[in-house]
C-alpha cells in the first residue's frame, strides 16, 4: 500500500517536503495557465490552495485550457477544483468564484493569471505588500514571460513591468492561446515556486519564445505581452 509520503519520494530533493506541508498558494485566474498552476501545485502536493476567478467554463476552455465538456456552464474554480480532489483528496481548496477584491485575503503564495495586464497591475498594488512569493505568466500565441518577485530586488523589478493596457498587443493574453503553451508557462512558474521553496534565488523575468525556440533572461527589455 501506498503511503502519503511514498508520493513524494521522486521529488524530495527539489522540493522541500515539510515547508511545502505548511503551505497554501492562492491562485488568481483559472483560465489557460492558471488552472496549469492549479493542476500542478496539487500534484506537488500543497495541501491548501485558494482559486479565485468569476468565469464560466465555455466551449473554447476545453481547448485551450483543458475543461471538460461536463464543466460547461460551470463556474471555473468549481471544476477545477472537482478535478484537484480527483488528484488529492485530502486537499483543502477554497473557491472565491468572484472577481479579486482589494479587501481578499490570500496566502503567502500568490500566482497572477489573469489575462489583462491593467488588471495584474491593480492586483499587484493591493498585494505586493502582503505577499512572499509572486508569479505572473503573460501569453501571446508561443511567446510565454514569466515574472517573479520573491525579494526586494526583483520586487522593484516587477514594479517596472506593468503598463497601460493600450499599450500591449491586441487582444487579451490568451486571445491567441494554446494549452501547450499554457503548460509550459505554468511548468516555469512552477519551477520558481520551487526555488524559492528551497530558498535559492528565482529569476525575475524569464522570456520562452517557442516559435524562435528561445529561453533568455530578460535585462531591460519591455516584453509587452498583455
Amino acid at each position: 500500500m501506498t503511503t502519503p509520503t511514498d508520493r513524494f519520494l521522486r521529488q524530495q530533493d527539489l522540493v522541500p517536503y515539510e515547508r511545502l506541508q505548511g503551505l497554501t498558494a492562492t491562485v488568481i485566474g483559472v483560465g489557460a495557465i492558471g488552472r496549469q498552476v492549479a493542476i500542478q501545485l496539487a500534484a506537488l502536493g500543497v495541501p491548501r490552495l485558494q482559486l479565485i476567478d468569476f468565469d464560466c467554463v465555455e466551449p473554447t476552455n476545453i481547448t485551450t485550457q483543458g475543461y471538460l465538456y461536463a464543466d460547461l456552464g460551470t463556474p471555473k474554480v468549481d471544476a477545477t477544483a472537482g478535478l484537484l480532489w480527483q488528484i488529492d483528496p485530502q486537499l483543502y481548496v477554497e473557491t472565491v468564484n468572484d472577481r479579486f477584491r482589494p479587501l481578499q485575503q490570500v496566502s503567502p503564495a500568490v500566482f497572477c493569471c489573469v489575462d489583462r495586464i491593467s488588471t495584474r497591475a491593480a492586483i499587484w498594488r493591493s498585494l505586493q505588500d502582503r505577499c512572499e512569493f509572486w508569479s505572473d505568466s503573460r501569453m501571446l500565441g508561443e511567446v510565454i514571460r514569466v515574472l517573479t518577485a520573491s525579494d526586494p530586488a526583483s520586487r522593484r523589478h516587477y514594479g517596472t513591468t506593468p503598463f497601460d493596457q493600450s499599450e500591449a498587443h491586441t487582444g487579451s493574453c490568451t486571445s491567441r492561446s494554446t494549452i501547450y503553451a499554457a503548460s509550459i508557462g505554468a511548468g516555469l512558474m512552477l519551477h520558481q515556486f520551487t526555488r524559492w521553496l528551497r530558498e535559492r534565488e528565482t529569476t525575475a523575468d524569464l522570456l520562452c519564445n517557442l516559435t524562435a525556440d528561445e529561453l533568455i533572461t530578460m535585462s531591460g527589455g519591455d516584453g509587452r505581452l498583455g
